[in-house]
């Protein structure tokens, strides 16, 4: 059965909802396929803040494993079976092209896939009983959703290989040492603590984040030289809105 994935906006924040809780938000083609839908949708009607959250028990399972069997096992789905693992790297290509700022809410079991794929995005906050494991190599099948470059680049190598390497559970307390998530709240407050996030977001300059968003994930492969003038550039391009001024006035009058 495939997930619902479910978007709307208001006020420049975009809620992403999985939301097939009775089976724990399984993640197949359909699924993957809405998700990027649904991201570039949200680019497109320019929302400053996504918030990315799941309904019920658990955010996911992660790959919905009876489809998964079908791919590998049944001849009739060879043309999905090439297109599954290509469709979860889509999903990260179109959170990542986001310029707005992608926040995700972890509750529950967030598992593989169903992780990976969230890495993309720019804060993570933690329910308390969020546990997140990576038994891929356990089952002998790969990592996807640019884990191997993205997960070392926000906690470390030694944890990273910790996470993948072990696949061992890690807790959202674990989580929240390792750098991986922002904050640990109780599960019934997590989507209240998205929202304040969210509208703490929106009440900033837009152009003057979407700017910040793109030169940190442009550092992971520019030299500092580039990084200095980006930034000279981007003080001298922002400093000419009458908004930005307004904005300093409304700063020192506090």
């Amino acid at each position: 059965m495939s997930t619902p994935v479910h978007y709307q906006t208001k006020d420049g924040i975009g809620t992403i909802s999985l939301d097939n809780p009775e089976h724990s938000n399984p993640i197949d083609l359909n699924t993957l396929t809405d998700l990027a839908r649904a991201f570039r949708t949200s680019k497109e009607q320019k929302d400053v803040c996504v918030i990315y959250r799941a309904s019920g028990k658990n955010f996911t399972y992660g790959a919905n494993l009876k489809f998964t069997s079908q791919l590998l096992t049944n001849p009739d789905f060879k043309a999905e079976a090439t297109y599954f693992p290509w469709a979860w790297q889509e999903v990260t290509s179109a959170m990542m092209a986001h310029p707005g700022i992608v926040i995700v809410g972890y509750h529950g079991w967030v598992v593989g896939g169903g992780f990976e794929h969230t890495l993309g995005s720019d804060l993570r906050i933690a329910a308390q009983d969020t546990k997140i494991l990576m038994p891929e190599l356990d089952m002998g099948i790969f990592f996807s959703n640019g884990a191997t470059k993205i997960l070392p680049l926000l906690i470390g190598e030694s944890r990273a290989k910790q996470m993948m390497f072990l696949g061992e559970k890690i807790t959202a307390q674990t989580a929240l040492q390792f750098g991986l998530v922002t904050e640990v709240c109780e599960p019934e407050v997590l989507d209240d603590r998205l929202l304040f996030y969210a509208h703490k977001l929106v009440a900033k300059e837009p152009y003057a984040l979407q700017l910040a968003k793109k030169f940190v994930h442009k550092s992971r492969t520019d030299t500092l030289d580039g990084a200095l003038y980006d930034e000279g550039c981007a003080m001298v391009t922002t400093g000419r809105s009458d908004a930005v001024k307004e904005r300093i006035q409304a700063f020192l009058d506090k």
